[in-house]
Order: structure tokens, then sequence, then C-alpha cells
């Protein structure tokens, strides 16, 4: 850990010297010089709390493939459950403090993130953006303190990119509306109290609140994952479930609503993944230093200080587009295909990092005794989820070139 102080020090020095001493190998960027007190005391803060609490568990957690319920008080408490909303019992931080939460926790691991990342942004944000006053008081105090988890239903099993396909139907029935259909690869899915349904009406595409236990609304998880283990995914099934027509959501009408949310989960996304890049990268390189072959140590040899070049390189890409987004984000001038572009470029890159970090391990990379492998196969799924990589890519030739290549 190295302190701000000594970033103004040394770059005050370099004015008069001219001779700038070696940045950090984690933060060749000085990165840490362009964010606010309050932003570091937040990064610091959660960063201590994966040290300390996440770390010695998670990759028992990831091995037994169970989420660590019992951390649930201790992130609420810290207020990381719905911190860039205003009001209700949030805590009402920027959008920069949000991703630096999201950078931390996705440091420990992907699953996490993930969670604190569908609570907050898939299933408080609605509420606190669509939903009625009745709605936001009764849901999101609770939500906040850890009390009520939540769920976002929009992926179907055949409805994946295409979310204007979904078979899902909500019918009006007197003061009730029934649902029928099923929704698939949903976090959070079987310890959720509350689930963000978003279903096709006569009206067009709705979001409805179904709580648990209402009659028709069952879950089942999904097993034999090889990816984001230490995270619940499941599926949710809706037969003949009847839900009061206070339940819909009454500020938004259209896939501008489910589309609007998954942008908020795709800018944390974007800065989770420079926190699991950067896991990997420092621990190729502490690896590097201290693994001896041949008599030297091999991150002597120039195979592997380029893999390190290359991973440092693209950690300082990811943490400086991350961090102006949520600039743009804090200024009200963010567009969702900036968002695309951080959350394809971040994920991408860090990918590569960790499968470059593993080669640098060697065989000890695919042990749980490292993180590289774990984080390795976490990203795969963040590869895909909130958007493919594909669809990101799509989003962002459309926008540059005015064409649309989707249909």
């Amino acid at each position: 850990m190295y302190h701000h102080e000594r970033h103004t020090i040394t770059m005050s020095s370099t004015k008069t010297s001219q001779q700038a001493l070696m940045p950090p190998a984690t933060d060749l960027y000085y990165i840490d010089h362009l964010l606010s007190e309050e932003e570091r005391m937040v990064r610091d803060t959660v960063r201590k709390f994966v040290g300390e609490r996440v770390l010695p568990i998670i990759g028992d957690h990831f091995e037994a493939g169970t989420f660590p319920r019992e951390l649930i008080p201790e992130i609420a408490g810290l207020g990381l459950l719905g911190m860039h909303l205003e009001g209700y019992g949030c805590a009402g931080l920027s959008a920069v403090c949000y991703g630096l939460a999201c950078q931390e926790l996705e440091a420990g691991d992907s699953g996490l993130r993930s969670f604190v990342s569908v609570q907050g942004s898939l299933a408080m944000f609605p509420i606190h953006k669509f939903g009625s006053e009745e709605q936001k008081q009764r849901w999101l105090p609770p939500m906040a303190r850890g009390e009520a988890i939540g769920c976002f239903g929009l992926t179907e099993p055949d409805s994946g990119s295409d979310p204007g396909s979904m078979r899902t139907t909500a019918r009006r029935d007197g003061d009730s509306y029934i649902l029928n259909g099923t929704k698939m690869w949903i976090t959070n899915g079987g310890i959720a109290d509350i689930a963000v349904v978003w279903a096709k009406t006569g009206d067009g595409i709705r979001g409805f609140l179904v709580e648990r236990g209402t009659p028709g609304f069952s879950s089942s998880d999904v097993h034999h994952k090889l990816s984001l283990r230490a995270s619940v995914t499941s599926e949710l099934h809706f037969e003949e479930c009847r839900i009061p027509a206070a339940n819909m959501l009454p500020g938004v009408r259209g896939l501008r609503g489910p589309l609007s949310c998954l942008d908020e989960a795709r800018y944390g996304i974007a800065w989770g993944a420079s926190g699991a890049a950067r896991t990997c990268y420092e621990v190729a390189l502490d690896y590097a230093k201290t693994r001896v072959q041949f008599d030297r140590p091999i991150a002597s040899f120039q195979l592997v200080q380029e893999k390190l070049a290359i991973m440092a390189t693209e950690l300082v890409k990811a943490q400086l587009l991350a961090l102006q987004l949520g600039r743009l984000k804090d200024e009200g001038l963010i567009h969702p295909v900036q968002i695309s572009l951080a959350k394809r470029n971040n994920v991408r890159e860090a990918l590569r990092t960790a499968r470059e970090a593993r080669s640098v391990l060697g065989a000890n990379g695919i042990t749980l005794e490292y993180p590289i492998s774990r984080h390795s196969n976490n990203l795969e799924s963040v590869y895909t989820y909130e958007g493919t990589d594909d669809i990101h890519t799509l989003i962002i030739g459309q926008a540059i070139t005015g064409q649309n290549a989707f249909s």
C-alpha cells in the first residue's frame, strides 16, 4: 500500500529536479493521485474488508460451490448495498466511489461483486428509478440493510441477447396480473426475497415485483457450474402466479426499463474486471520474482517480462477507462456506448491477463492455493453476462457507423 501524499511529493519534485522516481508497479500512472480523499477512503475500506474477511474463505466457498451468506450483514454494514442511490437508507455516494467498491470486491471474487451489483444496480435501482413511493418505502430500506435480498429476472432459456423475444407474460385479471414463464441464469435467485421480473403485457414490456412465497413462484438453483461457483445462480419459474397490480413498476414501459438497469450493472462490471485483473497481475509479479529456475528468478527472463509488461499496460488502460467512465457518470454525461466500450475492453483484457498470469505460475496456477484460475473461470461468465462481448462490439459498431448490424 502506498499513500497519496507520496505521489504528490513525487510528482511535484519532478517539476524541479526532472528526475522522477519509479512509480509503484501496481500504479504506473499514479491513478491514486486522481482520486479524492473520499474515493480513496471507500476503496481502502472495501480493500481491507476483502483482505480480512473474504480472501481467507473464498477459495473454500468456490470449491464447495457455495455463496458466503454470512458476509451479507457486514457488506450491508459497510453501506455497499445500493450505495450509489439517494435516500431510503442508501449511502448516496458517487459513481466513482461505487466503481471503486466494485473493483475491490471483484479483486476478491466476481461472485461477491455480482451479489452487490445485482442487489444495488439490478434490483434496488429499478425500484428507486421506476417504482412508486410505496414500493420504495417498503423495499429499499431493508434491501440497503441486507435484510431483503433482490434479484433481476430478464434472461430466459431461449432469450438472452435478444430480450425483446422473451416469452414470459403477464395478463391483467381485475386488480391482479397473472405471470407465466421462466427466467434463467438469475444471480441471487435462490436466496432472493423479491424478484424484479420483466414480462410482456398487453401494454408492452413491464416490470413486476414478485415476492418469495407467492403461489406459483418457485426457483431452482443451477449446479455443476465451473464458473462463479461462489455465487447463487438460479432459474425462476412462474406458473399462473397471481400478483397485485400494485406490484407493477409504474414508471417505465418497454425495454428501456431493463436495459437502463443493465447499463447500471455493466458500469460496475467495467470497474470490477479491473480488480480481477489487478489481482492476477500482482500474484504473477510476486511469483515471478521469487520462483527460481536455471539459477535465476523467472522475472529475469525476457518472455516473462513481456507477459508482465502487457498485463501492467492493460491494467493501466482498464483503470483509466473505468475512472473516466465514472467521472462522466457523475457529471451526467454518460452514454450507453461508453459503458459498452469499457465493459467490453476491461473484461476482455482481464480474461487475457488471467490466462497470461496462469502461464507465469505454470502448474501452480491451476490450484486454489492461488486465485488466478478462480478469477479466470469467473471471468468467462463476466465475458458473457450483462451483454456478451459480441453484443457490445455491435453496440459500439452501430454508434460509430450509424448502421444497425443486429438484424
